[in-house]
Formats: C-alpha cells, sequence, structure tokens
C-alpha cells in the first residue's frame, strides 16, 4: 500500500535549506510534486481496481475482498482529488474577488 507523501514545504522565499529568496523555485516545485505524487497515487489506484474487477469478472480469481478494498481507495481518491479541486478553484475565486 502506498500512501502520499508530504514533504514539508518552508514559507515564501525559503527553501528546505533555509537559505533566502534566491531559492524560492525550490519550494514552488515541491508544492507541485505533492500534487504530482496525489494524482500518480490515484492513478495507480483506479489502474489496481479495474484490474482486479477486471479479474474478478472473468474468473481469473475470486477475491472479492481484495476487489471491493481496491475499489473503495480508487473511491476515496477520486473524492479527496475531487475536493482538492474544489478548494483550489474557491481558493482562486477568492483570490480573484481581493480588491487592490
Amino acid at each position: 500500500m502506498q500512501g502520499i507523501n508530504l514533504q514539508p514545504v518552508a514559507p515564501a522565499g525559503i527553501n528546505q535549506a533555509g537559505q533566502g529568496a534566491g531559492k524560492s523555485r525550490d519550494v514552488v516545485s515541491g508544492f507541485g510534486e505533492v500534487l504530482r505524487g496525489a494524482l500518480a497515487t490515484y492513478d495507480q489506484h483506479r489502474v489496481e481496481a479495474d484490474s482486479l474487477a477486471a479479474g474478478l469478472v472473468s474468473g481469473q480469481h475470486a477475491n472479492i475482498h481484495e476487489t471491493m478494498i481496491a475499489l473503495e481507495k480508487s473511491s476515496i481518491s477520486f473524492r479527496l482529488m475531487t475536493k482538492v479541486q474544489q478548494k483550489a478553484l474557491d481558493a482562486y475565486q477568492e483570490v480573484m474577488r481581493m480588491q487592490l
């Protein structure tokens, strides 16, 4: 079982080594890597669930418990990704409503 690997993210302008604003790209790429990792984990769960469901239907195995667990993992991962997407859109809309 593989979960989402979270890495600590330093405040803007400071990288993991504590260096100054010249290294702020490290922080941005770190957040992007966390999102990429989460998407990869969701895709892995989806592929595993599809494979187990196809194997169950075709008669390759009869382990319904493992199949149902994989399907539920995939479902939970999908719901998490949709919630993250909605929160990101809400944050974007809130920033756009701010008056300068």
